[in-house]
């Protein structure tokens, strides 16, 4: 069994919900939210495969929609766990984290605008920033960008729930007897779980190539597809994403322990 702080355990798990990159979309996350809730049942588990950030314009109602369904959630009786909701890291969440420590960069300027590139000007743009402030603040030096930071941070805090569930968020997860291992977007199969370093979020592409068992797993799932192929399912993998603010949609499915699929939903 892998024993990390930042790599959850489902423990005890009938069955295990699991939803796709969201990407700012919170009508369609609200929408899917409506739509399983009355499918619930005791034992069941929930996954959010990260990417809540980026792209979408509705950062800050996906966050509060995110924050609402877990209280709903956390009320099924009875039993339930804190532990038995997780929320994974997706590439959206990890770069406003290295963007919130622009100041500590080499070439903060190339950083942010290869950054801009993939989606985060949405989550910059929610929590009051410009990028044409970052680069001018990155040219002024140092301290100027420490400033700048220092002022998203604070957006971000004064956000209710925003601080706890974005510097809460896992690497991965797996459930238990390792049947699952649930990642963002990708891993680098040639390294142990505890070794995957920014693969989970960086190596998508890489994914469909996977053709075999992963150590002792059964199946792998993530969330994003970098490619934007939609929902697919193979005998060692399943990617659910529906598309999701890319003009697609927002997917969930319903999984065993040992990952078969019994249901499945898209908004």
């Amino acid at each position: 069994m892998v024993e990390q702080r930042n790599i959850a355990t489902l423990h005890g798990a009938r069955r295990i919900w699991t939803i796709g990159a969201i990407h700012g979309e919170a009508e369609k996350l609200n929408a899917l939210h409506d739509a399983i809730t009355p499918r619930l049942a005791f034992g069941d588990r929930l996954v959010y495969l990260g990417n809540y950030l980026g792209y979408g314009s509705a950062q800050f109602e996906t966050i509060a929609e995110l924050l609402r369904f877990r209280r709903i959630f956390l009320s099924i009786p009875p039993y339930v766990d804190a532990g038995d909701v997780v929320f994974l890291r997706g590439a959206q969440e990890e770069m406003w984290q290295k963007l919130l420590q622009l100041q500590f960069s080499v070439r903060p300027a190339e950083i942010l605008e290869w950054m801009l590139a993939r989606g985060v000007g949405a989550t910059l743009s929610a929590y009051g920033g410009r990028p044409v402030d970052g680069f001018r603040r990155a040219a002024e030096g140092t301290v100027a960008l420490t400033s700048w930071t220092s002022e998203l941070r604070s957006a971000m805090r004064a956000a209710p729930g925003h601080d706890v569930l974005l510097s809460g968020l896992k690497r991965a997860a797996i459930s238990h007897e390792k049947g699952v291992l649930f990642v963002s977007s990708g891993l680098d199969t040639t390294q142990s779980l505890a070794d995957q370093a920014d693969s989970f979020w960086w190596a998508g592409r890489s994914f469909a190539r996977i053709d075999s068992p992963y150590e002792s797993f059964r199946r792998i799932v993530r969330g994003y597809d970098p490619d934007h192929h939609g929902f697919f399912e193979t005998l060692d993998t399943l990617t659910v994403d529906g598309g999701c603010g890319f003009g697609g949609t927002l997917a969930a499915v319903c999984i065993s322990p040992d990952g078969e699929v019994s249901e499945r939903v898209e908004i």
